[in-house]
């Protein structure tokens, strides 16, 4: 079934290659020039997978507060931005809003394709999967679907993106190991990531899970070196 999808871009040009390229894949469109116009679709119905470009027109934060609006509505929705922002604190941002994604311009009209299309893939599996399958990694109260990438911490649930989760299950491969920010660099598959990009993750990872559990310390920091999970 062809899932909807958000393009929010204020250059007339870019938006119809980015919706030429997804359209591709078998999806469809909704592509719009500016935060009004976006909320005024998001009304009439809502995404299954945005794609926001942060400066729309004179507004030089319309992206953040859609990505606000949308997963305020559904807090499960895959968000990417796509921007020439590129330095470390708008990243940050994007990521403790919780986007699943932040991805500079220029970029490859196939590798967006491609990675909406892993994107929605892992949120189906998500939406079908329950988190207590068998194929499931535990460790103390802690379980992790590698194929579903799929979390939960005392039997409840906890949604992580893409790169929260690879992070994560890196940190426990190993328990009591401690993990380098580089080996936690490499496991985001990101470009632009740096030791407070890692920080930022791991703090996002932490506030999802004391969410449910306010005595959850099993993510330690090595100052200068990294983190490690303890038991």
């Amino acid at each position: 079934m062809a899932k909807l999808i958000a393009i929010v871009e204020d250059d007339p040009d870019q938006r119809a290659n980015y919706a030429d390229a997804i359209v591709s894949k078998g999806h469809e469109v909704a592509a719009y020039g500016s935060r009004q116009d976006a909320l005024d679709g998001f009304d009439a119905r809502m995404p299954d997978l945005a794609v926001l470009d942060i400066i729309l027109g004179e507004e030089v934060d319309a992206g953040f507060e859609l990505c606000r609006e949308l997963l305020a509505r559904n807090p499960n929705l895959p968000v990417i931005f796509l921007t020439e922002r590129i330095n470390e604190i708008d990243k940050i941002s994007g990521l403790r809003l919780g986007a699943w994604d932040y991805l500079p311009k220029p970029i490859s009209l196939d590798y967006l394709a491609e990675r909406i299309s892993s994107l929605l893939r892992i949120n189906e599996v998500r939406t079908n999967v329950s988190a207590a399958s068998a194929a499931a990694k535990r460790v103390g109260d802690l379980s992790l679907d590698q194929d579903a990438l799929l979390v939960s911490w005392k039997t409840q649930r906890i949604d992580l993106s893409a790169t929260e989760f690879r992070m994560l299950a890196k940190l426990v491969r190993a328990p009591g190991h401690a993990v380098s920010y580089e080996t936690l660099m490499n496991v985001t598959m990101q470009s632009l990531v740096t030791n407070n990009t890692i920080n930022t993750h791991m703090r996002n990872i932490r506030k999802k899970f004391e969410k449910i559990d306010s005595d959850f310390a099993c993510i330690r920091s090595e100052y200068g070196f990294g983190y490690r999970w303890v038991a």
